[in-house]
């Protein structure tokens, strides 16, 4: 009884000393108190102390105590430790005690700013969603710049447009939300908020105030600036040296082994991607005596149990949907991996940042993003002359590797060959000439839209055939015609459909136009191989220059008009003269089974020689280096039957 009295005078004495500001007297008090009196009060006191005397993680183990003995599921201590751990920079111990009370963090910012940060840094950008609606309405500026950082990044969660937009109104000054709010309207293609929001980007811009840039996303930037030295500034880290990321990296040791190790990094391992659309075949066609194929796969679990491929057909599976970064990385260097080529870059659901965290001699940009992947460890970023031309070079930096012909891999033997169809089983008029475009509606810019208008109003037997992105747009689309002149029945709206009868009614449209500032990429590849010729104009960056590849590698360059102007004059010319359309849907055809558009193993044995020329250097110990891949001799007898 003597000692619960001593006790509870001794705490007493020591709340009285912090109470007055006496924080080591107080302290010294607790030190020799916790030896006997190990309860939630002693250790809170104590952890106050030590947080008065700057001492934040000693104090963040206190109040773990404390939590510990709290007896709460959700005890405010722990949720104290993990703030404490975070703000001392142990993220490891701020994320144990930050998991533990994670019910709170739905509606507690600082809490949540913790999860959201620790997960962002470690790219498990799948488990931020429940926290971004309370840190979005925090008034810490900390919790505002990371809301917009998780917003960005799940650009097309449907929660994030009224996030966006609220916040945007409480902090109209912050250029980031800005551009964010126009990534939504060009996604509905409001064109009459896109000028508003526009305008003074604009200013910044004609005034070469360009400091905005660094909040922009890289890959929405791409859909409004066709600059190429603007893309290349986005979202620039002063911060981070990618010199000297890319020298700590190769002066790593490693063990070349005889087969070539090529690594591939992706979330879109599953048959219906459209990057599998292009892929598939190469990946089936490796040669396996020669390299030795591993694909990193982050796919979401929902896609890969609607996959229909046998993937062990494209390489070893290495799953990583579940690990961090940091995982990821010592995974890859685990199995000694020669080049890592990530196929995502600044996209949906990509993991670039795995690249900074040195896993492979050789690391490669290749096919998903199409511009430079700023701020990533890359020594080569894969394309062709068109899309990449010499007076590109000063906007990556990336070392250029060209494809001989295109960039862009076709898969023609799981793609569906188009089956016949009709006009009027996908809702065309007969008697019309059809201009149609199935890229997604946000690449359909105020500035296309006009010139459209302009080749509807020259052509008047001709309609337009969009795909549907969603009502908003088809709506806004629609009003904006009809102020041009156009009436809503001369655009018509088509429906997302399975693949096979996407591919089948291609073929139904007379003529394919192409978007810019950022072309159809996938779509482009498809029309053609749906015999639709396209329509598109000279580009300006990577992201307006796939169609002119494309178009090349088909054997239709005329069909890559010099500038606007152009475009829209031949597209009516050819609207008035349908036998030209008839003439490009033979040639089509004719090209289709023997031009390098659709040769995969052609492409294959071009991007294989690629790799060797990569691995030669970096054994001779050769920093990277612009690099052309010589073209095989052409064909001359067909890879496959006529499509």
């Amino acid at each position: 009884m003597e000692w619960v009295l001593n006790s509870s005078i001794s705490f007493a004495a020591a709340s009285k000393d912090y109470q007055k500001g006496l924080y080591l007297k107080s302290l010294e008090v607790l030190n020799q108190l916790v030896d006997t009196q190990k309860d939630v009060k002693t250790y809170v006191l104590l952890a106050k102390n030590l947080i008065k005397l700057g001492f934040k993680a000693e104090a963040a183990a206190a109040y773990s105590l404390a939590g510990k003995l709290d007896g709460q599921a959700a005890s405010i201590y722990t949720r104290e430790a993990a703030i404490l751990y975070f703000q001392s920079g142990d993220e490891q111990e701020a994320l144990a005690h930050a998991l533990r009370v994670m019910k709170l963090a739905q509606n507690d910012a600082d809490l949540a700013y913790v999860l959201v940060s620790i997960y962002i840094k470690q790219g498990r950008l799948d488990l931020i969603s429940p926290f971004r609606r309370v840190i979005s309405e925090s008034s810490n500026p900390d919790h505002i710049a990371l809301a917009v950082h998780a917003l960005t990044d799940h650009i097309l969660d449907p929660t994030n447009e009224a996030l966006v937009t609220n916040l945007f109104k409480r902090f109209p000054e912050m250029p980031a939300l800005r551009l964010l709010n126009l990534v939504f309207a060009r996604e509905t293609c409001d064109y009459g908020r896109v000028a508003s929001l526009f305008g003074p980007i604009a200013d910044m811009i004609a005034k070469r105030d360009l400091e905005f840039l660094r909040k922009d996303n890289p890959f929405y930037n791409l859909h409004w600036c066709g600059d190429e030295a603007l893309n290349g500034i986005v979202s620039l880290n002063p911060l981070l040296s990618l010199p000297e990321l890319a020298a700590k990296r190769r002066s790593l040791p490693h063990k070349w082994g005889e087969k070539i190790r090529i690594g591939y990094l992706s979330s879109d391992f599953w048959s219906d991607h459209a990057t599998m659309k292009l892929l598939q075949r190469v990946l089936e066609l490796h040669d396996r005596n020669r390299f030795e194929i591993t694909l990193f796969c982050h796919s979401g679990e929902a896609y890969l149990a609607a996959n229909k491929a046998d993937r062990s057909a494209w390489g070893n599976v290495c799953l990583i949907r579940d690990l961090t970064n940091a995982e990821v990385a010592e995974k890859i260097r685990e199995l000694e991996i020669d080049i890592l080529v990530d196929l995502k870059g600044h996209t949906t659901d990509g993991r670039p940042d795995i690249l900074n965290q040195s896993v492979a001699p050789i690391h490669v940009s290749w096919l998903g993003f199409p511009g430079s992947t700023v701020n990533i460890d890359l020594d080569y970023i894969v394309g062709d002359h068109f899309v990449l031309p010499d007076r590109a070079k000063p906007h990556y930096h990336e070392k250029f590797v060209r494809m001989p012909e295109s960039y862009q891999p076709n898969d023609p033997t799981n793609r569906p060959k188009p089956a016949p169809t009709t006009r009027a089983a996908v809702g065309l008029p007969d008697d019309a000439f059809v201009f149609a475009s199935f890229n997604g509606n946000r690449k359909i810019t105020a500035e296309t839209l006009d010139i459209w208008c302009n080749i509807l109003r020259r052509a008047p037997n001709s309609v337009l055939w969009l795909m549907l992105s969603s009502v908003r747009a088809e709506t806004n689309i629609r009003n904006y015609a009809n102020k041009r002149g156009i009436t809503s029945d001369r655009i018509i709206f088509c429906p997302r459909v399975t693949y096979q009868k996407h591919i089948d009614r291609q073929q139904c449209a007379d003529l394919g136009l192409d978007t810019f500032p950022v072309n159809g990429h996938t779509t482009t590849s498809e029309q053609l191989w749906g015999g639709l010729p396209v329509l598109t104009v000279k580009g300006t960056n990577f992201a307006s220059r796939v169609s002119e590849s494309l178009l090349n590698a088909i054997g239709l360059p005329e069909l890559v008009a010099a500038d606007t102007q152009a475009y829209e004059d031949m597209a009516v010319e050819m609207a008035l003269d349908a036998q030209r359309v008839v003439a490009y849907k033979a040639r089509l055809k004719q090209n289709a089974g023997i031009m390098p558009l659709f040769d995969a193993d052609r492409f294959r044995q071009h991007l294989e020689k690629a790799y060797e020329m990569m691995i030669d250097r970096a054994k001779r110990g050769l920093e990277p280096d612009h690099l052309d891949v010589p073209a095989l001799p052409p064909r001359t007898t067909p890879f496959i039957t006529t499509v």
